[in-house]
């Protein structure tokens, strides 16, 4: 007989990344200084954000409310459930705790190593409910990405892993935004005169729903997986005859824009098609059906 799995304690619960939990549930910091991400409070209406989660210390407070503290502090007053009924929510999201260092590097000591153990197609459920979040449709998801399984230390985690043109990944979940080595682009050549410019392959994917993926028009696609590799991909983007960049609409993603077209004509800024939005991916989920991609999510589960 199969052993039963236990429940998700709540010291385990306490691990998990606070402000990646929010952006599960579709919420969005209003603002963010340092560590601190401020949001309209989600326990109740205001219209000035003062809900505050401190990312380094993974904790929360409601400056309305006076109340703060930990995930399963929240998430009991957000749903109004006892522990055990938040922790069952929880329970079969086999996510790694709060990691905030994203790109490997060697020489910081305390840097856990990702190691790809596995991969094959998306098919856990809790991977599928994040796309449908993300209001990315499953067999689009399938042909881009795999279901990674990879070890950190001497635990292994399973996310939904993209591949860049070295053979790394790009790893997210729910709870955990990462890379293996090594970090590189990612490029999808279609035999285009144009390429078009994304920092995420969410924004990549959301990109091919709002266009239905008419393979007649695309362009190339280029990946950055980083804002960092903008000046390492500079060569491959002016060998086009235009660079159309679908960059983020914060503060980095708007100035490298912004630099790119004051050096170069052949840059098109192409964000004013989400202007109001953090990026290509948030405006998708404001701006489609979610009856739509849940549909989606079941016809893949059922494959």
């Amino acid at each position: 007989m199969e052993k039963k799995k236990a429940l998700l304690t709540c010291d385990e619960a306490k691990q998990m990344d606070m402000v990646a939990y929010l952006s599960q549930l579709g919420l969005k910091p209003v603002k963010v200084t340092g560590s601190d991400h401020w949001y309209h409070s989600p326990l109740r209406n205001e219209k000035s954000a003062s809900f505050k989660i401190n990312a380094k210390l993974n904790r929360w407070y409601d400056f309305g409310l006076g109340k703060g503290g930990n995930l399963v502090d929240f998430g009991t007053l957000f749903f109004g459930c006892t522990v055990t009924t938040f922790l069952q929510r929880l329970e079969g999201n086999t996510f790694p705790p709060v990691q905030h260092q994203y790109i490997h590097n060697p020489n910081r000591p305390n840097n856990k190593i990702i190691e790809i153990v596995g991969e094959q197609e998306l098919q856990s459920f809790a991977l599928l409910e994040y796309l449908r979040q993300r209001c990315i449709p499953v067999d689009l998801a399938r042909i881009y990405c795999k279901e990674v399984r990879y070890k950190m230390g001497e635990k292994t985690y399973y996310g939904i892993g993209f591949q860049n043109n070295s053979g790394g990944y790009e790893i997210r979940n729910p709870f955990f935004k990462s890379s293996s080595s090594p970090k590189d682009i990612t490029t999808i050549l279609n035999g285009g005169n144009s390429v078009a410019v994304f920092e995420g392959f969410f924004d990549f994917l959301s990109y091919l729903v709002l266009s239905k993926n008419d393979q007649r028009n695309n362009p190339d696609f280029l990946i950055l997986n980083s804002l960092a590799f903008f000046e390492k991909a500079k060569t491959l983007m002016e060998s086009y005859g235009s660079s159309n960049l679908y960059l983020d609409g914060d503060a980095a993603g708007q100035k490298m824009i912004k630099d790119a077209i004051s050096a170069n004509k052949q840059y098109i800024d192409e964000s004013n098609l989400y202007r109001e939005y953090q990026d290509l991916n948030n405006y998708l989920c404001n701006n489609m059906n979610p009856q739509k991609i849940t549909q989606e999510v079941k016809r893949g589960l059922s494959r």
